[in-house]
């Protein structure tokens, strides 16, 4: 544990290093703001790890994601905002508040009853008058950001009684859709479509971010199959009919499978 602890202060020390005035410009010019995007990539870079279930990857990326948040901790100390050690008090103090039956009296029968009562200590730490949906990051991706809300809003009983009335409501927004000719209610259209099939995936235990990075991978794979096929025959892919890119996808599908 002592070795684990020195490990995180070297970290600490090396960041703290690097924005020091004698230390490294570019780290000394980065903000809050400027590490955004750099910060949502490493995220990214995380689930990648974890998609491909690569430990080794998933290793090396916790630590990348590691260095930005000792980073933005260190920028907010400089500013006298806050230190990481408020961060971690906060997060500890969280845990233990909302684990009652671990650390407090309450008695839980399962996992479904852990969710209901963090729900409800969630809402009394940020009080009544506040939307329950208000702490959903609104930046999140769309589509796991509608999973998140409509599964906030199933805990308290605001959902679908059987699956056959959500697939029921897909196959009318299709309908919807088809009806539509102006392109702001095809949009609209369009959103409700996928929002209905994100609380299909959310009944069905899908994640739908992921789900929707795996069928690109599947696509970049096989569309990769397509063309190394094609400069070994000698072929332009571009020049090709739809038919016989068709059967050449199809021949991909066989070659590189899922």
């Amino acid at each position: 544990m002592a070795e684990n602890v020195d490990e995180f202060r070297n970290l600490m020390d090396i960041v703290a290093k690097l924005r020091a005035p004698d230390g490294c410009p570019w780290d000394r010019e980065q903000t809050h703001q400027s590490l955004r995007a750099t910060f949502m990539q490493e995220c990214y870079e995380v689930l990648e790890a974890l998609d491909s279930e690569d430990m080794v990857a998933l290793c090396e990326e916790l630590g990348d994601l590691m260095l930005h948040i000792v980073l933005q901790a260190q920028i907010a100390a400089e500013a006298g905002e806050f230190s990481i050690e408020d961060s971690l008090c906060s997060i500890s103090t969280k845990l233990i508040f909302r684990h009652p039956h671990v650390f407090g009296s309450t008695e839980v029968g399962s996992a479904e009853e852990v969710t209901y009562n963090w729900v409800q200590l969630k809402q009394a730490e940020k009080g009544t008058d506040e939307s329950m949906l208000a702490g959903v990051p609104k930046e999140m991706p769309a589509l796991g950001y509608s999973q998140e809300i409509q599964g906030r809003v199933a805990r308290v009983g605001f959902d679908w009684e059987d699956d056959e009335g959500v697939i029921d409501k897909l196959a009318e927004e299709v309908d919807e859709l088809r009806r539509t000719e102006s392109h702001q209610r095809q949009a609209e259209e369009f959103g409700d479509l996928l929002f209905t099939l994100a609380n299909i995936a959310r009944r069905w235990d899908v994640d739908l971010e992921a789900a929707l990075r795996g069928a690109n991978q599947r696509f970049y794979r096989r569309f990769a199959h397509m063309e190394e096929a094609c400069r070994k025959r000698g072929v332009n892919i571009g020049d090709l009919s739809f038919d016989e890119q068709n059967a050449l996808w199809e021949e991909a599908k066989r070659g590189v499978g899922d």
